[in-house]
């Protein structure tokens, strides 16, 4: 099937066309499909389809999603997320299930799981993301899990829940700079977030975390290496830099595209200050590449 160069979002509060290293491949080919049929078949949700995520093209037809459980109704409304906010359903209880066939059907050697933020429950979700975790080993031995959550509104109940199933890699993202997050990240907080990434190392020293950055939105360089320098402080092991994109033109607009090399000079930084793997480029999302960001870590480990 013939595919086209597509620009992702739109929205943008800057003037002109967007750069050329912004373009990507419209979404196509058998492998692409298929996944979309398992997905619509298993009633299941991918974070590649409802964050619109730029890559879901080259992903998919490599074979490779990253789930998103708990519903597709979150119970907050960030301004540069495109999942919908509302009131969600009742936790599905056979979705774990599910999401484990689907990776038994996709024949994945590594998965990725997020989720919307559940606020309406006392666990946030913590037990689904833990039985998902369990559900995808029972039927696929081998396979690496990592898991994407949310802050848990900084439960230290919740997020010992999640790292009692053993998740291969904790992620939770960072999103931005502290200054902005009460325009960016409604309902978070910047320091319950670093000191969920500090738990989890406490309670599981021997499990790599993750955690990813967008730019793009106002933020200066030293407010990104005060970042960086924090995250490394909590013992993250991995730190994702990508540019954002206006999903919509109600979504937060984009204050400045960062150039490929600005990028590279993020990555520099961020490994100068001692973070073990750091994936810095326009299209970089926290689950792009994944199980590469998870193998160059833990060769820096060994």
């Amino acid at each position: 099937m013939e595919s086209h160069l597509v620009q992702i979002g739109s929205g943008s509060a800057t003037s002109g066309r967007r750069p050329p290293w912004l373009k990507v491949r419209f979404p196509s080919g058998d492998n692409f499909h298929e996944l979309k049929r398992i997905m619509r078949g298993l009633d299941l949700h991918t974070v590649c389809e409802s964050a619109r995520c730029p890559n879901i093209g080259e992903c998919w037809e490599q074979r490779t999603a990253t789930f998103m459980i708990l519903g597709n109704i979150c119970t907050r409304r960030c301004g540069f997320c495109s999942v919908p906010g509302g009131k969600p359903k009742e936790l599905d209880w056979a979705e774990p299930e599910r999401v484990a066939r689907a990776v038994e059907a996709m024949e994945l050697e590594y998965v990725v799981i997020t989720s919307v933020n559940r606020d309406d429950k006392t666990d946030g979700g913590a037990k689904i993301f833990a039985n998902t975790i369990g559900e995808v080993r029972r039927l696929n031995p081998g396979c690496k899990v990592e898991v994407l959550i949310p802050d848990f509104r900084g439960s230290d109940e919740a997020l010992g829940i999640v790292m009692a199933a053993r998740p291969d890699i904790l992620n939770h993202n960072i999103e931005t700079v502290p200054r902005l997050y009460s325009r960016v990240r409604a309902g978070a907080r910047y320091e319950r977030s670093l000191r969920l990434l500090r738990r989890a190392r406490e309670f599981a020293p021997e499990i790599p975390t993750k955690s990813g950055l967008m730019v793009g939105l106002g933020e200066t360089r030293e407010e990104l290496h005060t970042v960086l320098g924090d995250l490394r402080d909590t013992g993250c092991d991995i730190v994702t830099i990508g540019q954002y994109l206006s999903p919509t033109k109600s979504h937060l607009p984009v204050e400045r595209f960062y150039a490929p090399e600005e990028f590279a000079a993020l990555r520099r930084a961020g490994q100068a200050l001692g973070l073990r793997h750091v994936e810095s480029g326009p299209l970089v999302r926290s689950s792009y590449h994944a199980r590469e960001q998870s193998a160059a870590a833990a060769q820096r480990i060994v």
